[in-house]
């Protein structure tokens, strides 16, 4: 484990809000075994990040387990566990090109994979879906991301975005902090469950129009930021960690 004697106040607040992240990730079912990773910007560095180590499941992380990183991938703390070469190269990609984001988290679900596979992706059949489109991008699949030249694409797809499709493989949602990035996952991972319940029920759509569309992207962007009324992650997140400190507690060791 991680000694966490060298470690400042503030990564070890870091530290805990993410390990409470993976195990929120696990109790709204949206975990994959060892695969799928979730990380955090080391705070006061602009070249180390905390990932999982390869080896633990997400409902038993705890702070003092996650591993610290450098941009070469270098191990920089104890720990018995190796990282995901494949993890290490999406979240090093979003921590090297957007020095504003804090946290990535990236998914293998039934409701994100059915989504990024399909060829127009997400689809404007709901207004859940208006709120996740109007800061999403699309990247291209380019096999197991074990190719760190991949990072340069996925950075520019993912632009100033919070949300990624990774087509034919995965959601990844990024914040300012844990709380922002897990509730654009929760909001992507939502989106795409209504889509593919609508999908599957034959039913013909109620067909919002352009101009719709782009008042509620409008509307939006304008809503989610520190100007509007609901910027995200502020008032879920102390919420989920009073829900998760009730059925899951122990990830703050």
């Amino acid at each position: 484990m991680t000694e966490m004697n060298a470690i400042s106040n503030t990564e070890q607040e870091m530290r805990v809000n993410l390990a409470a992240a993976f195990r929120l990730v696990d109790l709204y079912g949206w975990s994959d075994l060892l695969a799928t990773h979730l990380s955090a910007r080391v705070p006061g560095t602009h070249d180390q990040f905390l990932i999982n180590p390869f080896g633990m499941m997400f409902d038993e992380m705890t702070a003092s387990a996650l591993v610290k990183v450098d941009m070469e991938g270098n191990i920089l703390s104890n720990t018995p566990y190796p990282i995901n070469p494949a993890g290490f190269t999406v979240h090093s990609a979003v921590h090297m090109m957007r020095e504003d984001v804090d946290c990535v988290i990236h998914t293998h679900t039934a409701a994100g994979l059915g989504v990024a596979t399909q060829k127009d992706g997400l689809l404007p059949l709901t207004q859940q879906a208006l709120s996740v489109m109007a800061h999403s991008g699309y990247h291209a699949y380019e096999g197991i991301a074990f190719d760190l030249a991949e990072r340069e694409s996925m950075g520019r797809d993912l632009g100033e975005n919070n949300v990624l499709f990774l087509r034919n493989h995965g959601l990844v949602t990024v914040g300012k902090t844990v709380g922002e990035a897990f509730m654009w996952m929760y909001r992507a991972e939502r989106a795409c469950r209504f889509q593919l319940a609508f999908q599957q029920s034959g039913a013909e759509a109620t067909k919002i129009s352009d101009q719709l569309i782009e008042l509620t992207f409008e509307r939006n962007r304008h809503a989610n930021s520190p100007a509007g009324y609901r910027p995200i992650g502020v008032n879920e997140w102390p919420a989920l960690l009073r829900k998760l400190d009730r059925e899951n507690p122990g990830y703050a060791l």
